[in-house]
């Protein structure tokens, strides 16, 4: 294992537990993504918030690590041939843990694959869209007194949620009966759409039976209560 002191990034963040993964976050919907993913496959890791209010997402230590300077990233300490591994992109970390635990992901080619095709749909279509709907109703795009470009957004939203609505059918997860990183990709965006001021009723989400459904089933799992809230507060306490 190497010593983790070589990344520029624990300078600001330093590691008090070098031997275990390291996540940079914050409890957005693309960051915590990483962070349920660590509590369900159960892999040691430390925490450290990056603080959008203080624009660390931007500092030259958080760069080295992301040059997107956008959350979640990790540093895997013990990662591929025993060297360490720093990531970002949540669908890349997801994939990664997925593969690094054997969890989450189906052992067979075709389910393998099914499943990565999913993530890519977050990764592409939810994730972006839902996020500038977000722009559009809660920061300042809801100033904006032309509506045209946030009902864009709210018809692309309607549509994908249908997209998911059809391929949860019949199935208790997005790969049926199997709980997937796909399921991890996809959720917190649902869950963020669906508790967003004004999101749901202009979506028509509760149209989307089998969306709410297994959102609900998803934010019953004791490692998604759990990491919705990772990194904590700087105020919170236990």
């Amino acid at each position: 294992m190497k010593d983790l002191d070589s990344f520029p990034v624990t300078r600001k963040w330093p590691a008090q537990h070098p031997d275990r993964l390291q996540l940079y976050s914050m409890p957005t919907p693309n960051g915590v993504k990483a962070a349920i993913m660590l509590e369900e496959s159960g892999l040691p890791y430390e925490v450290h918030r990056v603080a959008f209010e203080k624009q660390e997402q931007t500092s030259p230590e958080y760069l080295s690590l992301n040059p997107n300077n956008k959350i979640p990233a990790i540093i895997d300490p013990n990662g591929p041939d025993g060297q360490p591994l720093p990531l970002w992109e949540s669908g890349a970390i997801l994939l990664y843990l997925a593969e690094k635990t054997g969890q989450l992901l189906p052992p067979d080619a075709a389910g393998r694959i099914e499943t990565i095709q999913w993530v890519m749909f977050q990764n592409g279509g939810i994730g972006p869209m839902f996020g500038q709907l977000g722009f559009f109703l809660k920061f300042a795009g809801k100033d904006w007194e032309d509506k045209r470009p946030r009902d864009r957004f709210v018809d692309e939203a309607k549509r994908l949620l249908g997209v998911l609505d059809q391929r949860l059918e019949g199935r208790d997860w997005i790969m049926g009966k199997r709980y997937t990183i796909a399921d991890i990709m996809t959720f917190p965006w649902v869950n963020g759409l669906q508790s967003l001021d004004g999101a749901r009723e202009l979506v028509g989400f509760d149209k989307f039976g089998n969306v709410g459904r297994v959102l609900q089933a998803f934010l019953q799992r004791p490692a998604v209560s759990k990491g919705l809230k990772i990194p904590a507060a700087p105020d919170a306490s236990g």
